[in-house]
């Protein structure tokens, strides 16, 4: 009977150079799985997805699979990014529930226990975590940071929490759904909060890495931003639409005020350094509009070639195969 009553979770890591920090990972998961399944019916599943990394990684991964039954994992031919990890790791766990966390200690594998308990009582279908602060973070950085989730929650059908981080505990029928959605540009924030489904949120304070380094600088967040307003808006093509119309018109305007001054005053040659600006200045904002077309152009080029979002080299599965053919 208790059998029957098993419930299994996979917890979901991306990884992309974290042999640094996959030791404490490992031990720390570990400890709080043997715990959790020491008190509750419950088995889990560490999927691993190695995002092409140039480290040791890898052979990290294949020696921690070969110790615990309960690692699986995944490895890219290349580097395709941590959205095509997380989605890797979406389409291939088997569990009732599945978390995604970072390798690198700043989700805090304790907080499972917690998750847990959250989904039990039936009136939420995922458990999501968000930073109670930025403490610790460069000014500039959470200054765009907070903007972007203004303006994002402003011009989308997504609901993001500002804050808000991958790390979150998912039942069966939300992870089907994130799969369904197999688009190849991804945003998985937006993706989490476009399709639905109740979720609390649990705030946490901001923990810092146990070992490496972020792969993360501000000019990949920024373009990962505009990544996310791309995917989920059409926002910036109307404020293109509209400052082409506004220009049309403030040149009619310029048009009428350089004809009227000509007759009146008969100086056809006075004024001509601010009209090379404003031709500078609308050609500015031409090429502007024509590279935010560009962008969506772009986009639905990639998702029309359908590319697979990533190709897998090896996993754990295929060398077990392999050894008993």
């Amino acid at each position: 009977m208790l059998k029957l009553d098993m419930k299994k979770i996979a917890i979901i890591i991306p990884c992309y150079n974290e042999a640094a920090a996959l030791p404490y990972f490992l031990r720390e998961i570990r400890k709080v799985a043997d715990q959790m399944s020491a008190t509750k019916p419950l088995s889990f599943e560490f999927l691993f997805v190695n995002d092409g990394s140039k480290d040791q990684t890898l052979d990290i991964l294949r020696e921690a699979a070969k110790q615990d039954k309960r690692v699986r994992y995944i490895s890219f031919s290349r580097n395709f990014g941590k959205e095509a990890a997380m989605y890797a790791g979406f389409q291939n766990c088997t569990g009732d529930y599945a978390a995604v966390m970072d390798a690198d200690m700043q989700d805090p594998p304790a907080l499972l226990p917690e998750m847990y308990e959250a989904l039990q009582g039936g009136e939420y279908d995922s458990v999501a975590t968000r930073r109670a602060d930025r403490k610790g973070e460069p000014p500039i950085r959470s200054f765009f940071a907070r903007c972007f989730y203004k303006i994002i929650n402003r011009i989308s059908d997504a609901d993001i929490v500002d804050g808000a981080r991958d790390f979150r505990l998912m039942k069966r029928e939300m992870v089907d759904a994130i799969v369904a959605m197999g688009e190849y540009n991804r945003f998985s924030k937006g993706i989490f909060g476009w399709i639905g489904f109740r979720t609390k949120w649990l705030p946490y304070e901001n923990v810092e890495r146990v070992a490496g380094e972020t792969k993360w600088s501000f000019w990949k967040l920024f373009k990962y931003s505009l990544q996310g307003i791309m995917a989920f808006s059409t926002a910036p093509l109307a404020i293109a639409s509209v400052a082409g119309i506004l220009l049309c018109l403030i040149a009619l305007l310029m048009v009428v005020v350089i004809v009227v001054k000509t007759l009146l005053l008969g100086d056809p040659v006075g004024g001509w350094p601010s009209l090379a600006c404003m031709i500078m200045f609308m050609g500015g904002i031409q090429l502007l509009c024509i590279g935010v077309l560009g962008q969506y152009l772009a986009k639905t080029y990639l998702e029309t070639k359908h590319r697979p979002i990533y190709i897998v080299a090896e996993t754990n599965e295929d060398r077990h195969e392999d050894t008993t053919v």
